[in-house]
């Protein structure tokens, strides 16, 4: 069997940076557990797979050790090989997933996720977050990951985490996040416990950080910045119960899976 591969570096104007992601069209679906070995022989952050269906595509997501129910930076880097090779007439996707219904649409020089929101609710502070962190936030949210709260920008990149004692953490992961100095937030985010102690950028994170901060500064358009070491750019906006968040894409690699 080949499969075509595309490396795809998603919430970048430029190759090495943003989150990269390979994605794999497929004409029907395959073995889930093939999909997870060839995640795991990929090694990055991401592999997205995904069939056509009458209305536009199903796609499914895979870590190297796990499958998950949204994926952001994936789902851009898709929606690019769709535009740019499987329908260069598109101007707009739609993803069937674990998560409802994703459309993708492409804008000038950016490509723009319509996920659902995910909004955090207040908790008490948390002492097991605090110390797996190495500091103290301001304010601890819940939604299906963590949100610690910082005050300021240069909070959240002086963090060094325990990424295992993040792991024993209730939750699917933990996002750190502060104003920012040029933008109007920024974030780190930590799921060791799927197999990604740091992930570069995170477009699932955005949907629990973009209705925060909408309320928070009391606007709809965000500009965002994850200040991983590869680091992205996100522009969000909050409409309703659904998250916009646009960013750049780079293609990087092109080649043929044979299994």
């Amino acid at each position: 069997m080949r499969i075509p591969l595309y490396h795809v570096d998603a919430f970048s104007d430029k190759a090495f940076g943003g989150n990269p992601a390979a994605v794999c069209p497929l004409p029907s679906w395959i073995e889930d557990g093939l999909m997870q070995s060839i995640a795991a022989e990929n090694s990055l952050v991401l592999t997205a797979f995904f069939t056509p269906t009458p209305g536009g595509y199903h796609i499914r997501w895979f870590t190297p050790t796990v499958e998950l129910e949204l994926c952001g930076h994936a789902t851009l880097a898709s929606a690019h090989v769709v535009f740019e090779h499987l329908d260069r007439d598109l101007q707009s996707v739609m993803f069937e997933s674990k998560s409802g219904v994703l459309r993708v649409d492409r804008l000038d020089d950016v490509l723009e996720l319509d996920f659902p929101a995910l909004p955090a609710t207040w908790i008490d502070a948390m002492p097991a977050l605090a110390s797996a962190l190495g500091a103290s936030p301001l304010e601890t949210w819940r939604a299906k990951s963590l949100v610690a709260v910082f005050g300021a920008e240069r909070d959240v990149r002086a963090l060094e985490p325990d990424f295992e004692a993040i792991r024993r953490l209730d939750a699917f992961g933990v996002i750190a996040t502060a104003p920012g100095d040029n933008v109007d937030f920024v974030s780190r985010f930590f799921a060791p416990k799927v197999g990604v102690p740091e992930d570069s950028v995170t477009g699932s994170a955005h949907c629990t950080l973009t209705p925060y901060w909408a309320s928070k500064l009391g606007k709809s358009r965000l500009h965002a910045r994850q200040i991983s070491a590869r680091g992205g750019e996100l522009w969000c906006g909050l409409a309703g119960d659904r998250v916009k968040i646009a960013g750049h894409v780079k293609p990087y690699l092109f080649g043929t899976i044979d299994v």
